[in-house]
Order: structure tokens, then sequence, then C-alpha cells
């Protein structure tokens, strides 16, 4: 129990507030914690008053203020590498940082540099890159850290989820309908849809 804390009382952070981070925060809202969140696209303000959401500009702005910061982020140009030295010595020392979005959005080293000096308090995660990890992979062997293997999407409920989004794709295109934003990453050779608020194009 020596590094066992109540999340109640504590400033949550998320980077990244879309379907994934929204959903976070709101499974977060009842446990009585101080919720922030950082967004390309802010949300709107019935939205954070309900849940009593504070909004930062970026992820630099909003790290100083949150005891556990948990990223929801998609990996593309902007996100690659954010979590290095400089980001992390902006967070309170002591932290905690939570992962489950893609490994290379943290530094591999600078983490592990940051659970060795008390920077961090904790690191959890399900991604490293790469994957599967090989035997010297610092994240192996790093202390205070909890990971576990990236199955979220396993369960037999997300699997039926995966199928009927499928077949709703595949039946949208054959029949020449639109296929829902939510489901879009490209079209036409351009991002679109979820694609387009949710990723950036490599310059």
């Amino acid at each position: 129990m020596a590094r066992s804390y109540d999340l109640e009382g504590m400033h949550v952070g998320t980077v990244a507030a879309g379907r994934i981070g929204l959903a976070v925060l709101r499974r977060l809202a009842p446990f009585d914690v101080k919720l922030h969140y950082t967004d390309r696209h802010r949300l709107p303000e019935d939205i954070e008053r309900e849940l009593g959401l504070t909004f930062h500009e970026t992820a630099a702005d909003m790290v100083p203020h949150c005891d556990v910061v948990t990223i929801n982020a998609p990996l593309h140009p902007e996100t690659e590498g954010l979590f290095g030295d400089k980001l992390l010595g902006q967070m309170k020392r002591g932290a905690y940082l939570i992962n489950t979005a893609r490994a290379k959005i943290a530094d591999r080293d600078a983490v592990d540099r940051a659970l060795r000096s008390g920077q961090l308090a904790g690191y959890a995660g399900d991604v490293r890159y790469p994957q599967p990890a090989p035997a010297d992979h610092p994240w192996r062997t790093m202390p205070h850290h909890g990971m576990t293997p990236h199955i979220s999407g396993s369960s037999l409920s997300a699997q039926a989820r995966c199928a009927a989004g499928t077949r709703e794709i595949l039946e949208a295109f054959f029949a020449g309908r639109p296929i829902r934003d939510e489901y879009l990453i490209v079209d036409g050779g351009a991002l679109a849809g979820t694609g387009a608020h949710s990723y950036s194009v490599s310059k």
C-alpha cells in the first residue's frame, strides 16, 4: 500500500477528447476528480459544464496541473514523441502517466528516465514500440510501471461491434451511399470524417 492513493480529489487530464477521450472523462466524473483536457477541437460548452472540465490549449499548458495524465490521442506527426524529456519535466513531480493510445507518443527512454528519477511516480499502458518488445526493452525493467497486453478490442462484444461496423461500411459502399463520418479516415485520397478531425498530414 506504500504507493497506493485514492483518485478522489486528484486533477486528471486527458490528451485528446475525441470519442475515446470523452468517454474516459465521462467515466472519471463520478469519482469526484477535477477534470482537465486538451484537444485540437474544444468540446461544446454544455459538455464542459456537465462534466466540470477545464480546457487547456496544449498538453504543455495542461500537464503542470495534473496528478494523472491519460493519453487518448492518435499517433500522427503532432503527437509522435510528444511525451519526451521536456514535457515529462513539465509534469508535477510524482505524477502518473497512462498511455493506452500508441507507444510512440511517449519517448521510450525519456519515460524510463522519468521513472528512475522520481519525476514520474508511475507509468501504465498496454502498448509498446516495437511490439512485441525485445528482451532488452527498458519498459520491461523500469520501476513503478504496470503494463498489460493490448487486448481491449478482443472481447466478444468488441468483435461483434467491429463486425457490424464492417458490414455497414461495405453495404454503404456497394449501395453508393455515404459512409458515416465516424468510420471515415480517408476519402478520395484526403483525410475525411474522423480522420480529418483527429489526424494531421505530415509535411
